[in-house]
């Protein structure tokens, strides 16, 4: 590997790298802390889209994280930042939860089922057959389809369930129409994260638990990347792939001194 400048700012995954299953990951707390107290840029990102950024602060906090809601970035508010930047002012009819309806909203956008600029798809527990039957009409009708993540499952204390990218296939088999993805593992949602915490890929790191999302979308990005083994990825899994991440590392515990 060629030799980088050193972090000055880093991008963490949450599920695998900071939490599992609702647990803090030995370390998180005290890597979070160092973050805090450095005064460098950080940002905790995740695909999730159904939650705001104030409740997954909240969310993190009842389980003894300490992350300001100014540095949680999320697929949805990638997406709203997007079509903010595609058609400023523009309309969609949104399948999702609060965290993707308020960021639109607070991107300006107006949301309707009347002739939208965009179909926009993201998680929520409560995928109705009306819904998605709305949805695939209006992308028939010429509504641009956007998914704010290609996560085909998501985790539940009772198992896997259904995610973005599973409903949005549903919806291309339908209508013949492939989505635009903006979360992980499109680099975008990487940039548009380095340029929300005022960062420079050059200079940033990502953590993650997976290859396929963090580590590939970090590179693309242009930053260094690392991964932990606390996750979903083992050690015999990184060979697999015809890309590597900077680094392996076992957990965010490891990474404590280097902020």
């Amino acid at each position: 590997m060629a030799d980088r400048k050193p972090i000055e700012s880093w991008l963490t995954d949450m599920d695998g790298v900071l939490i599992h299953e609702g647990t803090p990951i030995p370390g998180a707390k005290e890597f979070l802390r160092k973050l805090r107290e450095s005064g460098k840029p950080f940002l905790v990102l995740t695909n999730n889209s159904i939650y705001t950024p104030r409740d997954l602060s909240a969310r993190l906090a009842g389980m003894g994280l300490e992350v300001p809601e100014e540095c949680i970035w999320t697929s949805a508010l990638a997406t709203a930042k997007f079509l903010k930047g595609q058609r400023p002012g523009g309309t969609a009819y949104v399948i999702g939860e609060a965290g993707l309806t308020t960021a639109l909203y607070q991107a300006g956008y107006v949301l309707t089922d009347k002739d939208p600029d965009y179909v926009v798809l993201g998680e929520t527990r409560t995928y109705s057959f009306e819904a998605l039957t709305k949805a695939i009409r209006l992308i028939n009708a010429g509504a641009r389809f956007i998914c704010t993540n290609p996560d085909e499952t998501g985790p539940s204390t009772e198992g896997v369930l259904p995610a973005t990218g599973s409903v949005a296939a549903l919806i291309t088999k339908a209508t013949g129409v492939d989505p635009y993805f903006v979360g992980k593992p499109n680099p975008l949602m990487m940039r548009e994260a380095l340029n929300s915490a005022g960062a420079h890929s050059e200079t940033a790191a990502m953590i993650g638990d997976r290859m396929d999302t963090d580590v590939v979308s970090g590179m693309e990005a242009g930053m260094e990347t690392i991964l932990v083994l606390t996750g979903l990825t083992a050690p015999e899994d990184v060979e697999r792939f015809p890309y590597r991440p900077t680094r392996v590392v076992k957990s965010v515990a490891d990474l404590i001194d280097e902020v």
